[in-house]
């Protein structure tokens, strides 16, 4: 409620916070991104001023934006960081150490404020931040000379400007035409300096945000702007406001004539909601069922129908085939973000947790312009940062480690990302001391954990790893946690129908690989059937396919293996792992999946054919199952299960008493 007891605007509100928070991960993001280029400036004279300007621009932006949705925490703090910024583009100080940490952990902060605000928490307190801050500031200033007079002929060229009252009152027909309060702002700052922005709750209970301009508005713009409801009066002797800031340089234009930040014209650039997109997607998904099943009822009635007849009708079903996937990558690209969303994150985590652990440590990001979906974006954020934690934790050494090991002082870490056909590969490598085998195998054997005989390999080193509860660790920090971590990453990569692996080497390194579905909407799968029962596989998952004799199997005390490409490969039937009886059949279908010593062939009855198909998570836990990701509709109304091959592959290396039962079970 406003103070005056009026009901808030809730659509309108609503949506311009949408609107505000779409805006803050834009300048955070280019915040990030400058900061970690002033390392190299710390101590020294030549600090990059366009960098200075950027990241002062951000500032700015982000607490006009924040006073105008009155997130004032957010607002305070990115204003002391613009104070420290307007001593170095002046020129008064040279960078510092405490200067750089101050800047990295007031805009940590700031991204916390927000990020409570979008998610209706409480703020967290900045006070310790902005009165550290403050100091930064007036040591820095009091090693200066010249910064009281500059900042007095900054406020002479401030108060030379006519000021203006602005006034702009968002409506459903306005916001229809693209006139939003980030629009308008944009409109304002390229006719002056907008030196004040609140907003404020009308007698009709809407929202309304009122700006003071200085600057020159001649008639023909305000009255451009009267169209889009801006009301525009000149300020007749009314004492002026607090300047926001400095008066803002415009953005430096290279040679072809774009901005030099790399920023994409906002009338390129269309803000979305991820739900509107998933009920698109959800549409196509219907649409996809509905011409599978107008497939099924053209197979029935072909024999009535003449041949001309019959291909006129086939010649627009494969139209219509070829639309609706033309439609579906369509919007696919849409729902399609560059995997750097996750990446440019993380330069801040490794600086942050090598400082508290005193160790020396360098991030590489390499493929971030990779895309994926939106949504397995959002998902993938956290195991990402706790594969990233872990390297610095448990798998970088101390300098004085690395160089006793014949290393360099400084650990590497290297992030990268690719995409192979549907599959998007992530990766987290690190330089430092690999997996302790031993110990891990000791750890598990004290947690009451079930170890393989012998020396594990990297599959069974990383099974024990990701077990509920494991840990290397007695204490908890806030670099790895108490054990949790592995087993959430573990969890999170199934739960997207992607796989784990992992590689170590003592004294050389780990590498995680997380393997992810580019989506997980619509995909093309195989269908097979196995006894009376019909599954999808995604194609994707799948490396080769082969038709086998059964007599050709090999039996290797209880498990059965082909001769495949020199070596050997390890064969299940899935009739077997799920319980389904057998028939007797001379030859069997195999599709292979996983690489290398991971390599599985999982053998049906029969493959049947390749269908675009929809994919419905199963979400109850009471009726999941492990290996199957989901269910489809082939449009013949009955429901076919999707198999996981990754989960399989799992459970078979695993688990092969499961399979043992199984067997025993079918016959």
């Amino acid at each position: 409620m406003a103070p005056d007891g009026a009901p808030l605007d809730e659509v309108s509100f609503s949506d311009f916070l949408d609107d505000y928070f779409a805006e803050c991960d834009e300048h955070l993001m280019g915040v990030r991104r400058h900061l970690l280029s002033l390392e190299t400036s710390v101590g020294g004279d030549a600090v990059s001023r366009a960098v200075l300007d950027d990241l002062f621009r951000h500032f700015h932006s982000l607490k006009g934006i924040s006073g105008m949705v009155e997130v004032r925490p957010a607002e305070e703090l990115a204003h002391r960081l613009e104070d420290y910024l307007r001593l170095l583009r002046a020129g008064n100080a040279p960078l510092r150490r405490e200067g750089l940490d101050a800047l990295f952990d007031g805009t940590q902060t700031l991204e916390q404020v927000i990020a409570a605000r979008r998610a209706g928490v409480a703020l967290p307190q900045i006070d310790a931040i902005a009165d550290r801050i403050g100091r930064v500031v007036a040591a820095g200033a009091a090693s200066g000379t010249d910064l009281p007079q500059r900042a007095a002929a900054d406020g002479a060229r401030s108060h030379a400007s006519r000021r203006w009252q602005i006034t702009f009152t968002p409506s459903q027909d306005l916001v229809a035409r693209g006139v939003r309060v980030d629009t308008i702002r944009q409109r304002l700052a390229s006719a002056g300096e907008i030196v004040a922005a609140a907003p404020r709750v009308t007698p009709g209970g809407t929202i309304a945000f009122d700006f003071v301009l200085a600057g020159e508005v001649d008639e023909s713009t305000a009255a451009a702007w009267r169209q889009d409801g801006i009301r525009v009066e000149p300020m007749v002797d009314a004492p002026a406001p607090p300047a926001m800031s400095d008066a803002i340089e415009p953005l430096p234009i290279d040679a072809d004539g774009t901005s030099s930040t790399g920023a994409v014209a906002p009338s390129h650039v269309v803000r979305v909601d991820l739900t509107r997109l998933d009920d698109l997607m959800r549409n196509v998904g219907d649409l996809v069922i509905s011409r599978a099943r107008l497939g099924e009822t053209l197979a029935r009635v072909e024999q009535r129908l003449a041949a001309a007849d019959w291909r006129a009708i086939q010649d627009n079903a494969v139209a219509i085939d070829r639309q609706l996937r033309t439609l579906r990558e369509g919007i696919m690209r849409v729902r399609l973000v560059p995997v750097g969303e996750i990446f440019r994150r993380m330069p801040f985590v490794v600086r942050d947790l090598a400082r508290e652990t005193g160790k020396r440590v360098r991030l590489e990001l390499q493929g971030q312009a990779t895309e994926i979906d939106k949504f397995l974006i959002e998902r993938m954020m956290d195991p990402v940062l706790h594969l990233v934690r872990n390297a610095v934790s448990h798998g970088i050494e101390t300098a004085d480690e690395r160089i006793a090991a014949g290393k360099r002082p400084e650990g590497t870490i290297v992030l990268s990302a690719a995409t192979a056909g549907d599959i998007v590969r992530i990766e987290i490598a690190d330089d430092g001391r690999g997996v302790d085998a031993a110990a891990v195998v000791a750890r598990a054997h004290a947690a009451g954990l079930s170890v393989p005989a012998g020396p594990p390999d990297a599959a069974a080193l990383l099974g024990l790893i990701c077990s509920p509860g494991f840990s290397t660790r007695d204490q908890s920090d806030r670099a790895s946690g108490r054990g949790v971590g592995m087993s959430v990453v573990k969890s999170a990569v199934g739960e997207l129908s992607g796989a784990m692996s992992m590689e170590t080497e003592p004294g050389t390194g780990t590498r995680f690989i997380l393997d992810l579905p580019v989506t997980l909407a619509i995909t093309d799968a195989l269908i097979t059937r196995v006894g009376s029962e019909t599954f999808a596989v995604p194609q994707n998952a799948v490396r080769e396919v082969m038709e086998i004799a059964t007599a050709a199997l090999l039996q290797v005390e209880r498990n059965e293996m082909i001769p495949y490409r020199g070596g050997a490969l390890p064969v299940v039937r899935l009739s077997r792992l799920f319980g389904i009886a057998e028939g007797t059949r001379d030859r069997l279908h195999l599709f292979v999946v996983g690489a290398g010593a991971s390599a599985l062939g999982i053998a049906v009855d029969r493959i049947v054919g390749q269908r675009e198909v929809v994919v419905r998570t199963i979400s109850d836990p009471l009726v999941r199952v492990e290996g199957i990701s989901g269910a489809t509709d082939l449009g013949d109304g009955h429901v076919v299960l999707i198999l996981d091959p990754a989960v399989l592959t799992r459970t078979v290396r695993e688990r092969p008493d499961r399979v043992d039962a199984a067997r025993g079970a079918g016959r």
